[in-house]
């Protein structure tokens, strides 16, 4: 019996060790992590990202597979973060006659957002102890991924510790978003999409788009404002520091 299933074994062996192993694994995770999501009535706190992030993190650990092997399996997905990232101009574009009522307060709570989201984090860091490249590694933290990692690679810091906290800031987000808008009775759909886009990102607006169509087009715009503010500002800032 173990000698026929010795072919099987070595197969198992050789593809754990291939750049396809990475690529299969993110995508296979993914797509069982949707179907639980959607079993569960798509509750927040069973978001796939979390899941299949927990999951991933798991099967790397036991499989003996380097993070650095499997990043480099998945640039496919990383280079398409980008086109993905555009394309939300369209939703945006069809709820921008209610977008442009409110430009200047959705302007202005973006700008005090970014900020604070930046400060805060490196302010906490900071008086933990930690080190100068991980504090330039928090600072682009409420920034979509894609933008997060070009902030990164320019202001010397380590982008796959920004991806990280990127990705854990935007699934935190939205697991803590139905308390946080039940405890400020916030019904808006318009505020909650600009609270999940600016705090929780690429997560908080994917989120948002099944919440409500406006949600999501608010959660858009804020995201991409955030992260327009944060690439045109940190790396100035950082100098000054």
């Amino acid at each position: 019996m173990s000698q026929a299933l010795e072919p099987l074994q070595s197969f198992l062996s050789n593809l754990v060790h291939t750049p396809l192993f990475g690529l299969l694994l993110t995508l296979v995770i993914y797509q069982l992590s949707l179907w639980f999501y959607d079993f569960c009535g798509r509750r927040a706190f069973v978001h796939p990202v979390a899941v299949s992030s927990a999951t991933i993190a798991m099967v790397l650990k036991f499989s003996g597979v380097s993070y650095g092997n499997y990043v480099d399996a998945n640039q496919l997905i990383y280079f398409l973060l980008g086109p993905t990232t555009v394309a939300l101009a369209v939703p945006l574009y069809r709820e921008f006659h209610h977008i442009r009522k409110l430009a200047l307060p959705v302007v202005v709570t973006v700008v005090i957002g970014g900020v604070f989201a930046a400060a805060s984090a490196v302010t906490i860091a900071w008086l933990m102890g930690a080190n100068e490249q991980t504090l330039l590694s928090l600072a682009p933290k409420s920034v979509t991924t894609p933008i997060a990692i070009g902030i990164a690679s320019n202001i010397g810091a380590l982008p796959t510790l920004t991806t990280g906290v990127v990705v854990f800031t935007g699934v935190i987000g939205v697991l803590l978003s139905p308390v946080v808008f039940f405890l400020l009775q916030l019904r808006d759909p318009r505020l909650q999409g600009i609270v999940l886009g600016l705090n929780a990102h690429g997560v908080g607006t994917a989120r948002s788009f099944e919440i409500n169509p406006t949600t999501g087009a608010f959660a858009t715009l804020a995201m991409g404002l955030t992260g327009t503010f944060t690439a045109l500002t940190l790396p100035y800032l950082v100098t000054l520091f």
